[in-house]
């Protein structure tokens, strides 16, 4: 089982990003997808999720109307476009696939993203 984020960088505020999480090793389109930050000194906190089949998508309120979460599970990848960035959002994001059905709970290693000017 294998989740790699890929996109992260350092931008400027007011910019953009494209987080993408690739995955293998399991049966991705019947699992849940999120993706999370944790900032130095702050606790992990939940960005944004996508549930498996009706697509349904939950966001942090700090990001609604600025992020959005999609998914091809066709290529097993999950997506976090980042609009409008902050500095506030500054932090490693890591996605995460869950399938409570099975007790499965999968993270990936997580990726920098830095908001400066």
């Amino acid at each position: 089982v294998r989740l790699v984020e890929s996109g992260g960088g350092l931008v400027q505020p007011g910019e953009a990003l494209r987080l993408s999480c690739a995955a293998s090793g399991f049966k991705f389109d019947r699992y849940d997808l999120s993706w999370h930050r944790q900032a130095p000194g702050k606790e992990r906190e939940l960005v944004a999720e996508i549930t498996s089949g009706p697509d349904n998508t939950n966001y942090a309120d700090s990001v609604k109307g600025r992020f959005l979460i999609s998914r091809d599970d066709a290529i097993k990848t999950v997506y976090l476009q980042m609009n409008s960035l902050k500095p506030e959002d500054t932090s490693v994001y890591s996605c995460r696939a869950r399938r409570v059905a099975l007790g499965n709970d999968f993270w990936g290693q997580g990726t920098q993203v830095t908001v400066a000017s």
